[in-house]
């Protein structure tokens, strides 16, 4: 009698690729402040650039502007990987500011469709001259 698998319907959230265009500022519970560079943003954490590691399982205060918004959330900060010029540290998101939330999920849906849509009006920040680094969904590139 074949055994029943339990599906796993867990779905990952859309992430979108920043490549160190967007300034965080993150504050630790000791009150020191750092200033790094978001370089992969989903709505539940994402991947920063920062000069010199934050302890792992470290609480923070994060901050950053995206599109017409400004976010700020509590985090949880993961393992670092070292970089050649510093460290790449995994965050996940804890809890939000009140509309916070919703306004990083507009932004990065706002994102998304602009990859998606090759006619689509650029957002603000590229006509400032900073790409958003999205890569482009496996189907849409083309195999050789």
């Amino acid at each position: 009698m074949p055994q029943h698998q339990p599906s796993r319907s867990f779905q990952r959230a859309p992430r979108v690729a920043l490549r160190g265009t967007v300034s965080a500022t993150l504050l630790l519970e000791n009150r020191r402040q750092f200033t790094a560079r978001l370089h992969t943003l989903s709505l539940t954490g994402g991947l920063l650039e920062v000069s010199t590691y934050i302890d792992e399982r470290s609480k923070i205060a994060l901050g950053f502007q995206i599109g017409g918004g400004f976010i700020q959330a509590n985090a949880e900060m993961l393992f670092p990987m070292r970089v050649s010029a510093g460290y790449m540290q995994p965050f996940r998101f804890a809890s939000f500011a009140a509309g916070a939330r919703q306004t990083l999920a507009r932004e990065i849906d706002l994102m998304l469709r602009e990859t998606m849509l090759p006619h689509a009006k650029p957002a603000p920040q590229l006509r400032e001259g900073h790409g958003t680094g999205l890569r482009l969904p496996r189907f849409t590139l083309d195999s050789r």
